[in-house]
Protein backbone atom coordinates (compact mmCIF):
# COMPACT_ATOMS: atom_id res chain seq x y z
CA UNK A 1 0.00 0.00 0.00
CA UNK A 2 1.00 3.50 -1.02
CA UNK A 3 0.81 5.59 2.47
CA UNK A 4 1.05 9.15 2.93
CA UNK A 5 1.17 10.35 6.61
CA UNK A 6 0.05 13.70 7.41
CA UNK A 7 1.79 14.99 11.06
CA UNK A 8 1.84 18.92 12.07
CA UNK A 9 5.76 18.36 12.78
CA UNK A 10 8.13 15.61 13.73
CA UNK A 11 9.48 17.01 17.35
CA UNK A 12 10.05 15.48 19.98
CA UNK A 13 6.23 14.41 21.26
CA UNK A 14 4.38 11.30 22.81
CA UNK A 15 2.04 11.80 19.32
CA UNK A 16 4.99 11.43 17.21
CA UNK A 17 6.20 8.88 19.13
CA UNK A 18 3.42 6.61 18.31
CA UNK A 19 3.38 7.51 14.55
CA UNK A 20 7.04 6.37 14.28
CA UNK A 21 6.46 3.19 16.16
CA UNK A 22 2.95 2.60 13.89
CA UNK A 23 5.29 3.64 10.24
CA UNK A 24 8.33 1.69 11.18
CA UNK A 25 6.03 -1.50 11.39
CA UNK A 26 4.03 -0.65 8.07
CA UNK A 27 7.55 -0.43 6.39
CA UNK A 28 8.64 -3.35 7.77
CA UNK A 29 5.38 -4.86 6.62
CA UNK A 30 5.97 -3.58 2.95
CA UNK A 31 3.83 -0.61 3.01
CA UNK A 32 5.54 2.55 0.91
CA UNK A 33 5.10 5.25 3.42
CA UNK A 34 5.68 9.06 2.96
CA UNK A 35 5.51 11.16 5.96
CA UNK A 36 4.76 14.94 5.47
CA UNK A 37 5.10 17.50 7.99
CA UNK A 38 2.91 20.85 8.39
CA UNK A 39 6.17 22.27 9.53
CA UNK A 40 9.10 21.50 7.59
CA UNK A 41 11.87 19.47 8.96
CA UNK A 42 15.02 21.44 9.99
CA UNK A 43 18.51 20.90 8.37
CA UNK A 44 19.52 19.05 11.20
CA UNK A 45 16.28 18.09 13.36
CA UNK A 46 16.69 16.22 16.93
CA UNK A 47 17.32 12.72 15.90
CA UNK A 48 15.51 11.66 19.31
CA UNK A 49 13.40 8.47 17.17
CA UNK A 50 15.47 6.14 14.57
CA UNK A 51 12.35 6.71 12.56
CA UNK A 52 13.96 9.94 11.82
CA UNK A 53 16.72 7.91 9.36
CA UNK A 54 14.37 5.10 8.42
CA UNK A 55 11.12 6.96 6.83
CA UNK A 56 10.71 9.19 3.74
CA UNK A 57 9.80 12.89 4.65
CA UNK A 58 8.88 14.84 1.70
CA UNK A 59 7.11 18.25 1.72
CA UNK A 60 3.52 19.31 -0.18
CA UNK A 61 5.39 20.34 -3.17
CA UNK A 62 7.27 17.16 -3.36
CA UNK A 63 4.00 14.60 -3.17
CA UNK A 64 1.70 17.21 -5.75
CA UNK A 65 2.17 14.98 -8.82
CA UNK A 66 2.09 11.49 -6.57
CA UNK A 67 -1.61 9.20 -6.28
CA UNK A 68 -1.41 7.54 -2.70
CA UNK A 69 -3.70 4.79 -2.18
CA UNK A 70 -4.51 6.23 1.06
CA UNK A 71 -3.81 9.70 3.25
CA UNK A 72 -3.97 9.71 6.71
CA UNK A 73 -4.69 12.91 8.86
CA UNK A 74 -2.92 12.25 12.39
CA UNK A 75 -3.65 15.64 14.45
CA UNK A 76 -6.75 18.22 13.93
CA UNK A 77 -5.28 20.77 11.62
CA UNK A 78 -3.48 17.83 9.06
CA UNK A 79 -7.50 17.01 8.54
CA UNK A 80 -7.90 20.81 7.27
CA UNK A 81 -4.50 19.96 4.44
CA UNK A 82 -5.64 16.38 3.80
CA UNK A 83 -7.08 17.60 0.33
CA UNK A 84 -3.47 18.84 -0.79
CA UNK A 85 -2.92 14.71 -1.01
CA UNK A 86 -4.04 13.24 -4.36
CA UNK A 87 -5.22 9.73 -2.40
CA UNK A 88 -7.75 7.69 -3.14
CA UNK A 89 -8.79 7.11 0.28
CA UNK A 90 -8.73 9.42 2.96
CA UNK A 91 -8.78 8.67 7.12
CA UNK A 92 -7.94 9.98 10.62
CA UNK A 93 -5.50 9.13 13.28
CA UNK A 94 -6.90 10.22 16.69
CA UNK A 95 -5.18 10.33 19.32
CA UNK A 96 -7.34 12.77 22.07
CA UNK A 97 -10.43 14.94 21.70
CA UNK A 98 -7.98 17.85 21.16
CA UNK A 99 -10.61 20.45 21.31
CA UNK A 100 -9.87 19.91 25.06
CA UNK A 101 -6.46 21.30 24.19
CA UNK A 102 -7.99 24.62 23.99
CA UNK A 103 -9.72 26.97 27.11
CA UNK A 104 -13.68 27.07 27.06
CA UNK A 105 -12.81 31.09 25.94
CA UNK A 106 -11.57 30.12 22.55
CA UNK A 107 -15.14 28.27 21.57
CA UNK A 108 -14.37 29.42 17.98
CA UNK A 109 -11.52 27.03 17.80
CA UNK A 110 -12.92 24.68 20.06
CA UNK A 111 -15.51 23.94 17.13
CA UNK A 112 -13.31 23.97 14.84
CA UNK A 113 -11.63 21.18 15.73
CA UNK A 114 -14.63 19.27 16.72
CA UNK A 115 -15.36 19.57 13.04
CA UNK A 116 -12.87 17.40 12.23
CA UNK A 117 -14.69 14.74 14.36
CA UNK A 118 -17.94 15.38 12.12
CA UNK A 119 -16.25 14.58 8.85
CA UNK A 120 -17.13 11.37 7.54
CA UNK A 121 -13.78 9.79 7.85
CA UNK A 122 -12.87 6.40 8.99
CA UNK A 123 -10.30 5.96 11.54
CA UNK A 124 -8.28 4.69 14.09
CA UNK A 125 -7.68 5.80 17.45
CA UNK A 126 -5.55 4.38 21.00
CA UNK A 127 -8.35 4.51 23.37
CA UNK A 128 -11.14 3.10 24.47
CA UNK A 129 -12.65 5.98 25.78
CA UNK A 130 -11.61 8.31 22.43
CA UNK A 131 -13.22 5.46 20.79
CA UNK A 132 -16.53 5.98 22.72
CA UNK A 133 -16.78 9.05 23.02
CA UNK A 134 -16.17 9.12 19.19
CA UNK A 135 -19.23 6.98 19.05
CA UNK A 136 -21.34 8.60 21.57
CA UNK A 137 -21.06 11.96 20.00
CA UNK A 138 -20.30 11.82 16.29
CA UNK A 139 -21.61 8.45 15.29
CA UNK A 140 -17.97 7.02 14.13
CA UNK A 141 -17.06 3.16 14.58
CA UNK A 142 -13.69 3.83 14.55
CA UNK A 143 -10.78 1.06 14.42
CA UNK A 144 -9.43 0.64 18.19
CA UNK A 145 -5.32 -0.04 18.14
CA UNK A 146 -4.02 0.21 21.86
CA UNK A 147 -0.18 1.61 21.79
CA UNK A 148 2.64 -0.45 22.56
CA UNK A 149 5.35 -0.22 24.91
CA UNK A 150 9.22 -1.03 23.65
CA UNK A 151 10.60 -3.88 26.28
CA UNK A 152 14.07 -3.10 24.51
CA UNK A 153 14.30 0.67 25.64
CA UNK A 154 12.38 0.41 28.71
CA UNK A 155 13.46 -2.73 31.62
CA UNK A 156 13.99 -2.28 34.96
CA UNK A 157 17.74 -3.52 34.00
CA UNK A 158 20.02 -1.28 32.49
CA UNK A 159 21.97 1.52 32.98
CA UNK A 160 21.05 4.93 35.10
CA UNK A 161 21.77 8.40 35.36
CA UNK A 162 22.40 8.10 39.11
CA UNK A 163 21.06 4.91 42.08
CA UNK A 164 18.28 5.80 43.73
CA UNK A 165 18.94 6.80 47.66
CA UNK A 166 16.69 4.04 49.90
CA UNK A 167 14.47 6.44 51.95
CA UNK A 168 14.57 9.64 50.27
CA UNK A 169 12.20 10.18 47.25
CA UNK A 170 13.22 10.87 43.68
CA UNK A 171 10.88 12.75 42.14
CA UNK A 172 10.61 12.87 38.19
CA UNK A 173 8.18 15.23 36.06
CA UNK A 174 7.45 14.79 32.50
CA UNK A 175 6.78 17.03 29.78
CA UNK A 176 6.94 20.12 27.79
CA UNK A 177 7.03 23.29 29.44
CA UNK A 178 4.53 26.30 28.36
CA UNK A 179 1.52 23.89 27.32
CA UNK A 180 -1.04 24.77 29.61
CA UNK A 181 -2.72 21.25 29.75
CA UNK A 182 0.43 19.05 30.40
CA UNK A 183 0.48 21.40 33.99
CA UNK A 184 4.55 20.68 33.83
CA UNK A 185 5.32 23.95 35.96
CA UNK A 186 1.92 23.42 38.41
CA UNK A 187 3.86 19.90 39.02
CA UNK A 188 7.36 20.70 39.88
CA UNK A 189 5.99 23.71 41.87
CA UNK A 190 3.84 20.73 43.89
CA UNK A 191 7.03 18.70 43.99
CA UNK A 192 9.33 20.86 45.44
CA UNK A 193 6.57 22.23 48.03
CA UNK A 194 5.77 18.90 49.56
CA UNK A 195 9.89 18.57 50.71
CA UNK A 196 9.90 14.96 50.27
CA UNK A 197 12.73 14.32 47.82
CA UNK A 198 15.17 15.44 44.82
CA UNK A 199 12.99 16.99 41.73
CA UNK A 200 14.09 15.76 38.26
CA UNK A 201 12.53 16.87 34.81
CA UNK A 202 12.52 15.29 31.73
CA UNK A 203 11.52 17.72 29.25
CA UNK A 204 11.04 18.10 25.23
CA UNK A 205 11.13 21.97 25.87
CA UNK A 206 14.98 23.46 24.97
CA UNK A 207 15.86 24.14 28.56
CA UNK A 208 19.34 23.20 30.86
CA UNK A 209 18.08 24.55 34.02
CA UNK A 210 14.59 25.10 36.11
CA UNK A 211 14.24 26.22 39.54
CA UNK A 212 14.13 24.12 41.97
CA UNK A 213 14.83 20.84 39.84
CA UNK A 214 18.17 19.51 40.72
CA UNK A 215 18.25 17.76 37.60
CA UNK A 216 16.65 19.00 33.86
CA UNK A 217 17.21 16.19 30.72
CA UNK A 218 16.34 18.20 27.65
CA UNK A 219 15.14 17.04 24.22
CA UNK A 220 16.14 13.21 25.39
CA UNK A 221 16.62 10.31 22.30
CA UNK A 222 13.95 7.92 23.13
CA UNK A 223 16.44 5.23 23.76
CA UNK A 224 17.95 7.89 26.31
CA UNK A 225 14.66 7.85 28.38
CA UNK A 226 14.96 4.47 30.11
CA UNK A 227 18.03 5.30 32.21
CA UNK A 228 16.34 8.88 33.41
CA UNK A 229 12.92 6.98 34.83
CA UNK A 230 15.49 4.21 36.26
CA UNK A 231 16.92 6.91 38.66
CA UNK A 232 13.83 8.02 39.81
CA UNK A 233 11.02 6.50 41.99
CA UNK A 234 7.89 8.29 41.14
CA UNK A 235 6.40 10.31 37.89
CA UNK A 236 4.50 13.24 38.60
CA UNK A 237 2.38 13.64 35.59
CA UNK A 238 -0.42 15.38 36.23
CA UNK A 239 -1.72 16.72 32.78
CA UNK A 240 -5.69 17.69 32.89
CA UNK A 241 -6.06 16.25 29.17
CA UNK A 242 -4.67 12.58 27.74
CA UNK A 243 -5.58 10.19 25.12
CA UNK A 244 -3.35 7.14 26.30
CA UNK A 245 -0.41 8.93 27.88
CA UNK A 246 2.80 6.53 27.95
CA UNK A 247 5.05 8.18 30.30
CA UNK A 248 3.69 6.39 33.34
CA UNK A 249 3.33 3.07 31.88
CA UNK A 250 6.98 3.60 30.77
CA UNK A 251 7.90 4.17 34.35
CA UNK A 252 6.42 1.27 35.11
CA UNK A 253 8.57 -0.96 32.96
CA UNK A 254 11.71 0.81 34.44
CA UNK A 255 10.99 0.30 38.10
CA UNK A 256 9.22 2.68 39.24
CA UNK A 257 5.40 4.04 39.81
CA UNK A 258 3.58 7.09 39.20
CA UNK A 259 1.52 10.08 40.38
CA UNK A 260 -1.64 11.12 38.27
CA UNK A 261 -4.61 12.95 37.98
CA UNK A 262 -7.82 10.97 37.13
CA UNK A 263 -7.26 12.64 33.86
CA UNK A 264 -8.77 10.90 30.21
CA UNK A 265 -7.18 7.14 29.44
CA UNK A 266 -5.56 6.89 33.07
CA UNK A 267 -7.33 4.08 33.38
CA UNK A 268 -6.59 2.22 30.37
CA UNK A 269 -3.65 0.78 32.94
CA UNK A 270 -3.69 2.72 36.31
CA UNK A 271 -5.11 1.46 39.33
CA UNK A 272 -5.38 3.55 42.22
CA UNK A 273 -3.78 2.06 45.09
CA UNK A 274 -2.45 -0.77 43.27
CA UNK A 275 -0.10 -0.06 40.67
CA UNK A 276 0.28 3.85 41.21
CA UNK A 277 -1.79 6.72 43.27
CA UNK A 278 -4.59 8.23 41.58
CA UNK A 279 -6.11 12.03 42.43
CA UNK A 280 -8.96 14.60 41.67
CA UNK A 281 -8.02 16.22 39.05
CA UNK A 282 -7.01 19.71 40.10
CA UNK A 283 -6.89 18.48 43.88
CA UNK A 284 -3.48 20.26 44.58
CA UNK A 285 -3.46 19.26 48.40
CA UNK A 286 -4.26 15.46 47.01
CA UNK A 287 -1.04 15.43 44.75
CA UNK A 288 0.53 16.95 48.34
CA UNK A 289 -0.94 13.98 50.48
CA UNK A 290 -0.18 11.21 47.85
CA UNK A 291 3.38 12.43 47.52
CA UNK A 292 3.90 12.30 51.85
CA UNK A 293 2.45 9.61 51.69
CA UNK A 294 4.91 7.38 49.66
CA UNK A 295 7.50 9.48 51.80
CA UNK A 296 6.07 8.55 54.99
CA UNK A 297 4.56 5.28 54.63
CA UNK A 298 7.75 2.75 54.35
CA UNK A 299 5.77 -0.40 52.71
CA UNK A 300 3.97 1.88 50.13
CA UNK A 301 6.39 2.20 47.33
CA UNK A 302 7.77 -1.28 47.30
CA UNK A 303 3.62 -2.08 46.75
CA UNK A 304 3.57 0.09 43.98
CA UNK A 305 6.14 -0.66 42.06
CA UNK A 306 6.21 -4.54 42.60
CA UNK A 307 2.23 -4.04 41.06
CA UNK A 308 3.53 -1.67 38.53
CA UNK A 309 6.02 -4.27 37.28
CA UNK A 310 3.28 -6.64 36.86
CA UNK A 311 1.01 -4.72 35.19
CA UNK A 312 4.41 -3.27 32.68
CA UNK A 313 4.93 -7.13 31.90
CA UNK A 314 1.37 -7.94 31.02
CA UNK A 315 1.59 -4.96 28.74
CA UNK A 316 2.14 -5.57 24.66
CA UNK A 317 5.56 -4.55 22.63
CA UNK A 318 4.53 -2.44 19.83
CA UNK A 319 5.50 -5.84 17.43
CA UNK A 320 2.31 -7.09 18.99
CA UNK A 321 -0.10 -3.77 18.55
CA UNK A 322 1.12 -2.13 15.56
CA UNK A 323 0.06 -5.24 13.11
CA UNK A 324 -3.38 -3.57 14.07
CA UNK A 325 -2.68 -0.89 12.51
CA UNK A 326 -1.98 -2.48 9.16
CA UNK A 327 -5.13 -4.65 9.78
CA UNK A 328 -6.97 -1.01 10.33
CA UNK A 329 -5.66 0.77 7.28
CA UNK A 330 -5.92 -2.23 5.15
CA UNK A 331 -9.78 -2.59 6.20
CA UNK A 332 -10.08 1.22 5.32
CA UNK A 333 -8.90 0.88 1.94
CA UNK A 334 -10.83 -1.98 1.17
CA UNK A 335 -13.92 -0.07 1.47
CA UNK A 336 -15.78 2.12 0.05
CA UNK A 337 -14.38 5.87 0.02
CA UNK A 338 -16.24 8.20 2.52
CA UNK A 339 -15.09 11.54 0.76
CA UNK A 340 -13.30 11.90 -2.42
CA UNK A 341 -10.69 15.04 -2.59
CA UNK A 342 -13.06 17.29 -3.82
CA UNK A 343 -15.54 16.88 -1.23
CA UNK A 344 -13.05 16.75 1.32
CA UNK A 345 -12.15 20.42 0.09
CA UNK A 346 -15.31 21.75 0.03
CA UNK A 347 -16.22 20.50 3.29
CA UNK A 348 -12.51 21.92 5.37
CA UNK A 349 -13.30 25.10 2.98
CA UNK A 350 -16.93 25.34 4.40
CA UNK A 351 -15.92 24.22 7.97
CA UNK A 352 -13.26 26.70 8.18
CA UNK A 353 -15.25 29.75 7.00
CA UNK A 354 -17.67 28.94 9.84
CA UNK A 355 -14.82 29.39 12.17
CA UNK A 356 -14.07 32.63 10.84
CA UNK A 357 -17.68 33.79 11.06
CA UNK A 358 -17.64 32.61 14.33
CA UNK A 359 -14.22 33.99 15.61
CA UNK A 360 -15.41 37.59 14.22
CA UNK A 361 -18.97 37.14 16.38
CA UNK A 362 -17.32 36.22 19.46
CA UNK A 363 -14.51 38.94 18.88
CA UNK A 364 -17.08 41.53 17.75
CA UNK A 365 -18.62 41.21 21.13
CA UNK A 366 -15.42 41.64 23.06
CA UNK A 367 -14.12 44.55 20.90
CA UNK A 368 -13.97 45.91 17.17
CA UNK A 369 -11.18 43.85 15.40
CA UNK A 370 -10.65 45.02 12.41
CA UNK A 371 -10.71 42.32 9.62
CA UNK A 372 -7.26 42.40 8.40
CA UNK A 373 -5.89 41.33 11.91
CA UNK A 374 -8.43 38.50 11.81
CA UNK A 375 -7.98 37.26 8.45
CA UNK A 376 -3.92 37.21 9.54
CA UNK A 377 -4.71 35.02 12.48
CA UNK A 378 -6.59 32.48 10.29
CA UNK A 379 -4.30 32.60 7.74
CA UNK A 380 -1.26 31.71 10.39
CA UNK A 381 -3.67 28.83 12.47
CA UNK A 382 -4.34 26.91 9.00
CA UNK A 383 -1.92 28.16 6.86
CA UNK A 384 -4.20 30.23 4.32
CA UNK A 385 -6.61 27.48 3.81
CA UNK A 386 -9.87 29.64 2.34
CA UNK A 387 -10.36 29.24 -1.10
CA UNK A 388 -13.59 29.86 -3.17
CA UNK A 389 -16.22 26.59 -2.97
CA UNK A 390 -20.28 26.45 -3.36
CA UNK A 391 -22.02 26.81 0.26
CA UNK A 392 -23.52 23.15 -0.09
CA UNK A 393 -21.29 21.05 2.39
CA UNK A 394 -23.42 22.57 5.45
CA UNK A 395 -26.54 20.58 4.65
CA UNK A 396 -24.66 17.64 3.34
CA UNK A 397 -22.46 16.94 6.55
CA UNK A 398 -25.33 18.52 9.03
CA UNK A 399 -22.61 19.47 11.16
CA UNK A 400 -23.34 23.19 12.09
CA UNK A 401 -25.76 22.21 14.82
CA UNK A 402 -23.70 20.19 16.85
CA UNK A 403 -20.53 22.74 17.13
CA UNK A 404 -22.07 25.40 19.43
CA UNK A 405 -20.23 24.80 22.61
CA UNK A 406 -22.57 27.32 24.99
CA UNK A 407 -22.52 24.94 28.17
CA UNK A 408 -20.95 27.38 30.89
CA UNK A 409 -19.20 24.75 33.26
CA UNK A 410 -15.24 25.40 34.68
CA UNK A 411 -12.84 23.65 32.00
CA UNK A 412 -11.82 20.47 32.83
CA UNK A 413 -15.94 19.35 32.83
CA UNK A 414 -16.61 21.48 29.36
CA UNK A 415 -16.45 18.43 27.00
CA UNK A 416 -18.14 18.00 23.39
Amino acid sequence: MKLCVLMGSADISGGSYVIFEHCLHLLDAGFEVTVVTLDPLPDRPVPWHRALTRLGFASFDAVAGVRFDLALATWWKTVYELHRIDAARYAYFVQSIESWFYPDSDAAVRNLVNATYLLPLPGITEARWIRDHLRLRFGHDYHLVPNGCSKMLYAAAGPCIAPRTPGRLRILVEGPLGVDFKNVARSIALARRAGVGEVWLLTSSPVAAYPGVARVFSQVPAADCAAVYRSCDVLLKLSLVEGMFGPPLEMFHCGGTAIVYDVTGHDEYIVHDDNALVVATGDEAGVLAALHRLHSEPGLLPRLTAAAARTAAAWPDWDATSPGFATALHAIAAAPAALDRDRLRLSTEEMFRQYVRAEQALQAARRPVPWAGLARRGRGLLHGLVRRSPGLVRRLLGWRAMLVEARALPRARTRI
